[in-house]
């Protein structure tokens, strides 16, 4: 009898185990490039380098893991660190998990999750836009479009027969001084005597099928006192709505269009804009594939203007890694100085003038 109970009792910790059981998971992207750029700076130089922010798509290393709770509730935790193999350093202005860091709870009703996380303008872009943070693409034209990270966020995010609703608030957008750029805004926030300053709040409503989805998305930052990029108040606000779409017309073909309209209390002289895109991707093979596609940023009653062309193939030697060759061309007009390639920075061509990009690079995850 003895026996039996002790047996019995072994049996209950194996199905409690079982029953809360917990998976931790390691995950990277290593991801290099090396570029050539025209008409660098004011004597129209060359210059070849190896960014160190994307080639195909920025490199990462990363942790993932899950708690099954019972009754179909999950604990889960992302700690995501973006790496610059070019040198071997951290990217978001040198944050040890600069891409990610949050924990959360997750039912069949969504996830609530807490600490820096992705804004809903993220997730609205990741299949319309084709080429994504490719180091010549929409980031090369707005640069808040591959970095929209947020600290103290709550997030929540939830799929339900097709559709998709999230949202994100946070009390204090930033606060690493790694600027003026998006990897640190220097507006810390979560101010007691101006609880507006440095607020983050993003909205978003999509719609996906096998073949065909689409996305509406609001995304609102606050400035603060000393924030970079014009935003040094609390009563500043850079909002970006957004509509887009995909459609895939076959198993090799997929096209992609997106409108984002900006209007930008941080400038004070062409605070409106809009900026569109469409492109599209077409599978040669199970191998082979190429992508295309072209952004055009205008700025309501103005001269700046800015059309990038943008081209991409890539090669799977395997599931893992991959080998891809990409080109573009920035055309400014007016004022605007915009680089053909967002993979660093420093390499701006004069104002009004054009600038091509050509990279080749290697892409290998785990």
């Amino acid at each position: 009898m003895k026996r039996m109970t002790t047996s019995l009792a072994a049996a209950a910790l194996l199905l409690c185990g079982a029953a809360h059981a917990q998976s931790v998971s390691i995950y990277g992207l290593l991801d290099q490039a090396v570029e050539h750029l025209n008409n660098v700076g004011a004597n129209r130089d060359s210059l070849t380098r190896m960014p160190g922010l994307a080639g195909s798509y920025p490199s990462r290393l990363g942790f993932r893991g899950s708690e099954d709770l019972g009754d179909g509730l999950k604990a889960v935790f992302t700690l995501e660190m973006g790496l610059g193999l070019d040198s071997g350093t951290f990217n978001q202005g040198g944050r040890a998990w600069g891409r990610q860091a949050y924990v959360g709870l997750q039912g069949s009703w969504g996830t609530v999750s807490l600490g820096r996380q992705y804004s809903m303008l993220f997730w609205s872009q990741l299949d319309a836009d084709i080429l994504g943070p490719n180091t010549f693409g929409s980031g090369s034209l707005d640069s808040y479009l591959p970095n929209d990270r947020v600290d103290n966020t709550v997030a929540y995010r939830g799929t339900f027969n097709g559709f998709t609703v999230g949202a994100t608030y946070s009390p204090g957008r930033d606060s690493v001084n790694a600027g003026p750029t998006p990897a640190g805004t220097n507006c810390a926030g979560e101010s007691a005597t101006d609880t507006s300053a440095c607020r983050q709040w993003s909205a978003m409503l999509k719609y996906d099928t096998d073949t065909w989805g689409a996305v509406a998305v609001v995304d609102e930052i606050r400035g603060g006192s000393g924030a970079f990029a014009g935003l040094t108040s609390s009563a500043m606000k850079d909002r970006r709505s957004s509509v887009a779409g995909w459609v895939k017309l076959s198993p090799d073909i997929k096209l992609g269009a997106g409108l984002i309209a900006r209007k930008n209390d941080g400038s004070a002289t062409t605070p409106k804009s809009t900026l569109w895109y469409v492109g599209g991707t077409y599978n040669f093979s199970a191998a082979w594939s190429a992508d295309a596609e072209v952004f055009r940023l205008d700025f309501k009653d103005s001269a700046n203007q800015a059309t990038l062309y943008a081209l991409r193939t890539t090669y799977q030697f395997s599931k893992r890694t991959a080998v891809y060759a990409t080109a573009g061309h920035m055309a400014n007009e007016g004022t605007l100085a915009l680089g053909v390639s967002n993979g660093a920075a420093g390499a701006t061509p004069l104002a009004g003038t054009g600038q091509t990009g050509l990279a080749v690079g290697i892409r290998h995850s785990f």
